[in-house]
């Protein structure tokens, strides 16, 4: 709930929305002995605590009877936070990527459908029925992919369950779509901005050959955007070595500064650099490179200093950094004041011992949460502790 969407313990208590869902309230192996006991599948809802759409599932989608029904007859649920406890290596196995992602899981443990984002109920139970008819599976639209299938519904759809958690064969996918095509409309172009990740992929190709069509749609300068990200992503890519955890700087600069300057290059190098230390749990590296970076943060935005804030909140003990980090979720309440960055100074506050302002922004949170709707308890426990 710290950071603004777009992408606990596994020991969750039991939530019974009504006569909605019913989720278990045990570990992920107890869940598993469950379903090859009652020869159910299992499904997950992994979420991650700061995502918008995953907190509308929850509240609108959630607790109808008819889902309800559906879903403790047919599975056994499970809901995991895939930033916490079990849920890390879950989301590991898995290659959960964005929230929230819907897993259909066997006895054996294996997947065997997946989709993900805010869905009606009509669809929610359209997807669990997918997920029991073997010929509905992803593995098995997968398949029929592999055996030539080309209608182009059939190829959108297996585009979209796959694009963010397996970019390289979406690329293929969305290869087949759009080879035939002459002219691309809007969600053709949205669809391809969405799955060309790389200037290696084929739809990149696609994605350059095709400029007149896109611009019809995208400001040109919004498509150089686009296109400069796409190269920044392929370089990012190629100058980190993930077995050894090191980066090819010579190669970074020399490959990014051929179109953007050497200020850019090198503060683009220290971002990606910070970020993928977070990714490696290097605290000391977050922390360092990130305190760089924000030295002047007038530029940045609200949600982007209340990300980085969050993030110093949950990894960073050193008072001296907290305290900066206070300084820029103080800046992002002055931006654009809401419950996720007030929530953010409040445990910021609390943290550095600050416990007059930290009981402060944390009412202001909660009154802020309650006008707009969102869920306050975790601030709530925070009042309740000062």
């Amino acid at each position: 709930m710290k950071k603004i969407a777009i992408f606990s313990s596994i020991l969750i208590g039991a939530l019974v929305f009504g006569q909605g869902i019913k989720f278990e309230d045990t570990s992920f192996a107890s869940v598993v002995a469950k379903a090859k006991k009652e020869n159910k599948l299992i499904f997950i809802d992994a979420y991650a605590s700061w995502c918008g759409p995953c907190k509308l599932m929850v509240k609108n989608i959630f607790p109808l009877k008819n889902v309800g029904d559906y879903y403790n007859s047919h599975f056994i649920n499970a809901k995991i936070d895939m930033e916490k406890g079990e849920g890390i290596d879950l989301a590991k196995k898995y290659n959960v990527k964005a929230f929230p992602t819907y897993l259909f899981i066997n006895a054996n443990g294996e997947e065997v459908h997946r989709t993900l984002g805010y869905v009606e109920e009509s669809d929610f139970i359209q997807f669990a029925k997918d997920a029991e008819d073997p010929n509905k599976r992803l593995t098995a639209l997968k398949q029929n992919f592999e055996n030539g299938e080309k209608d182009p519904e059939f190829l959108k759809n297996l585009a979209g369950l796959t694009m963010y958690n397996d970019a390289e064969f979406a690329g293929r996918v969305l290869d087949r779509y759009f080879q035939p095509k002459a002219n691309l409309d809007q969600e053709d172009v949205q669809m391809l901005l969405a799955g060309t990740q790389s200037t290696e992929s084929p739809l990149y190709k696609i994605f350059k050959d095709k400029k007149a069509d896109i611009i019809k749609v995208l400001p040109a300068e919004k498509y150089d955007l686009v296109d400069k990200n796409i190269k920044m992503n392929t370089i990012v890519k190629k100058a980190y070595n993930a077995d050894t955890k090191t980066w090819n700087d010579s190669y970074f600069l020399a490959e990014t500064q051929k179109f953007l300057t050497k200020d850019e290059a090198e503060k683009i190098l220290k971002r990606a650099k910070a970020n993928r230390a977070l990714k490696n749990d290097d605290v000391a590296t977050y922390e360092k490179l990130s305190l760089e970076l924000y030295k002047d943060y007038s530029a940045a935005s609200s949600e982007e200093l209340n990300a980085i804030a969050w993030n110093f909140f949950e990894k960073v003990n050193t008072k001296p950094s907290l305290e900066k980090a206070v300084l820029w979720a103080q800046e992002s309440v002055k931006k654009n004041e809401n419950y996720a960055n007030t929530d953010t100074l409040a445990n910021l506050y609390n943290k550095i011992g600050d416990k007059k302002n930290a009981k402060l922004w944390a009412e202001k949170s909660v009154e802020l949460a309650k006008k707009s709707g969102e869920d306050s308890s975790d601030t709530e426990k925070l009042l309740k502790s000062l």
